[in-house]
C-alpha cells in the first residue's frame, strides 16, 4: 500500500490550504490532472504555488472556449456545459489519458487522480448568483482497477466573481485532500469541505461518492448530513438510492409535494398520493411528462423521537425508493418555505397534498410570528404562485364524522381569511377516496410493529410488509425476535 496513508501527527489539527497542498505536493506517489472549466485555473494554482508541484501534477487545463471543450470532452447536444454529465466526461476522459501516457512498468506506486470542475460564476446583471460541479476520480491503491469518486455540487452565495473563484480553488484542495487523506471518514470528510471557508459564502447540496472503497457509504446518509451540517436547505435522492441535484429535478416542472413522516408509509399515503395526482394532471396547465411527485420529510420529523436515528431514517427512505418514488428531507417546517425554494426553479403548477390536521396547522398564528409580515405575510408566500392544496379528508376518532374543507375547524381569527383561499379555489378536496382505510396512521402502525403485534401488514401497500419483516426495518430488533 502507499505511502499516502502514513499518519503524520503534523497535519492532526486543520491545515493551512499551503499545508494541504504540500503534503500532496510532496508524496511521491499521488499524481493527476487538472481540468477546470469556467473559472480558471483556481485549484491548480493554489498546487503550483505551494512548490513541489512537478511530481503530482500531469498536466492542467483550462477549455474555457465551447469549441475546445467540445473537441476535448465531445459536443453538449443541449448547449449546457455546467452539468453532472460534463463533469464525469472530463474525469473520465483525463483519467483514461493519464492511464494510456504513463507507464505502470515504469510508476508501480502512482496513484493516479483527475480532478475538475465545471463552473459558471456570477454574471454581471447579479441575477445568476453563480454554481458549479466538482469531482475528482481517484485511486487509493496502484493496483486498483476501479476508480472511486466524489462529485458534488456548489452554488456561491458571495457577490464578487473574484470571491467565488477564491472560494472554488480552497473547495477544490479540500476535496483533493480529504480523497486521499480522509476518504474512510466520509462524513468527517464533508465537513472538510468547509476548512478555510465562511459557511455563508458556499452551499453544497449534492454529493454522491463511488468506488470500490465508498461500498458501504450509503449516499442518502450522506445527503442528510448536509442537512444536518447547515451546508444547505434540502436534499433529494432518487429510487436507486442516489442523490440528486435539486435544481435539476425541479427545473420547469410541474410540482406535486407530499409531506409526511412515511414511518412507515401506508396505504393512506398511497391513496393520497394516487388521488390527488389524478386530479393534479387533469388542471389544464399541468403536462405529465413535465410533472414530478416529491415524497418531503422534514428535518423536525426525523428528529421527532429526539436525535436522528440514521437507521431510522434509511429505513423510511428504504420503503418510499423501493416504491419508486423520490425522496425530498428538508429544513422547512413551514409549507410557505416549501413553496419559496420550489419557486426558485420552476414557475409551473404546484400543488401540495395533505390531511385535514396539517392545513388546520397552516391556519395557525403562532408559526408566524418571527415574521414581520405574520401569517399574511405568509400566505402571500404559499398562495401567490399558481398553487392548490389537495385535502385527504379525516374521521374524527370520537363522533365518527368525516373532516373535509367543509366543515374543518380553524382558529375563529382566521375563518374569514381561510374562507378566502377556499372560495378561490386554493383549497379542492379529494373525494373519491378509500373511506376503508380511513383509520390507518403510521403512528399506530408504527406501534404495532415494534411491539411485534399482529394485523398491521394489511394496513400498508402491496410487497412494503415483506420488506419491513425481510430487512427487519423499524424493530431494533425487536420483530427479528418474534419472527426467529
Amino acid at each position: 500500500m502507499a505511502s499516502v496513508f502514513k499518519r503524520d501527527p503534523a497535519f492532526e489539527n486543520v491545515p493551512s490550504i499551503k499545508a494541504k497542498t504540500l503534503r500532496i505536493n510532496l508524496n511521491p506517489d499521488i499524481y493527476g490532472t487538472f481540468a477546470e472549466i469556467g473559472a480558471g485555473q483556481e485549484t491548480a494554482r493554489h498546487f503550483f504555488r505551494a512548490g513541489g508541484a512537478s511530481g503530482t501534477i500531469a498536466k492542467a487545463m483550462s477549455a474555457y472556449d465551447k469549441a475546445f471543450s467540445d473537441a476535448i470532452y465531445g459536443i453538449e447536444t443541449d448547449g449546457r456545459y455546467v452539468t453532472q454529465s460534463r463533469l464525469k466526461k472530463m474525469l473520465e476522459h483525463e483519467m483514461r489519458l493519464t492511464e494510456q501516457r504513463i507507464s505502470r512498468k515504469e510508476h508501480p506506486d502512482r496513484l493516479f487522480f483527475a480532478y475538475a470542475n465545471t463552473v459558471a460564476t456570477i454574471d454581471f446583471s447579479k441575477r445568476y448568483k453563480g454554481h458549479g460541479w466538482v469531482g475528482i476520480r481517484f485511486q487509493l491503491d496502484p493496483k486498483q482497477k476501479d476508480f472511486d469518486e466524489i462529485i458534488l455540487h456548489v452554488r456561491f452565495k458571495q457577490n464578487e466573481a473574484r470571491l467565488q473563484q477564491e472560494t472554488l480553488g480552497i473547495v477544490g484542495v479540500n476535496l483533493i485532500y480529504g480523497a486521499f487523506y480522509k476518504y474512510n471518514k466520509p462524513k468527517k470528510l464533508l465537513k472538510y469541505l468547509y476548512d478555510h471557508i465562511d459557511r455563508d459564502t458556499l452551499e453544497i447540496d449534492m454529493v454522491n461518492f463511488d468506488g470500490p472503497n465508498f461500498r458501504d457509504v450509503d449516499n442518502r446518509l450522506i445527503s442528510l448530513q448536509l442537512i444536518r451540517n447547515d451546508m444547505t436547505d434540502a436534499v433529494m435522492f432518487g429510487p436507486d438510492g442516489n442523490n440528486l441535484l435539486p435544481a435539476a429535478i425541479l427545473y420547469k416542472k410541474n410540482i406535486l409535494a407530499l409531506r409526511g413522516s412515511f414511518r412507515p408509509v401506508t396505504k393512506v399515503n398511497m391513496d393520497m398520493f394516487q388521488k390527488s395526482y389524478d386530479i393534479f394532471i387533469r388542471e389544464q396547465t399541468v403536462e405529465e411528462e413535465k410533472t414530478i411527485v416529491i415524497f418531503e420529510i422534514t428535518l423536525d420529523n426525523l428528529k421527532a423521537s429526539g436525535e436522528i436515528d440514521e437507521r431510522d431514517f434509511l429505513d423510511r427512505a428504504e420503503l418510499l425508493c423501493s416504491l419508486g418514488h423520490q425522496v425530498m428531507i428538508s429544513k422547512f417546517r413551514e409549507y410557505y418555505k416549501l413553496v419559496e425554494y420550489f419557486s426558485n426553479y420552476t414557475k409551473a403548477r404546484m400543488g401540495l397534498t395533505m390531511g385535514v390536521n396539517n392545513l388546520v396547522d397552516i391556519f395557525d398564528e403562532k408559526y408566524y410570528r418571527h415574521l414581520s409580515g405574520g401569517i399574511l405575510e405568509a400566505f402571500g408566500k404559499l398562495f401567490f404562485k399558481d398553487l392548490k392544496v389537495y385535502l385527504y379528508p379525516m374521521k374524527n376518532p370520537e363522533t365518527g364524522q368525516v373532516m373535509t374543507s367543509n366543515n374543518v375547524k380553524v382558529h375563529p381569527r382566521m375563518k374569514e381569511l381561510y374562507k378566502f383561499f377556499k372560495y378561490n379555489g386554493k383549497v379542492m378536496d379529494i373525494i373519491d377516496y378509500d373511506p376503508e382505510i380511513m383509520h390507518i396512521f403510521s403512528r399506530d402502525v408504527f406501534k404495532k410493529i415494534i411491539s411485534g403485534e399482529e394485523g398491521w401488514q394489511e394496513m400498508l401497500p402491496e410487497g412494503v410488509a415483506d420488506i419491513i419483516m425481510e430487512n427487519k426495518l423499524f424493530t431494533g430488533g425487536v420483530l427479528a425476535e418474534k419472527l426467529e
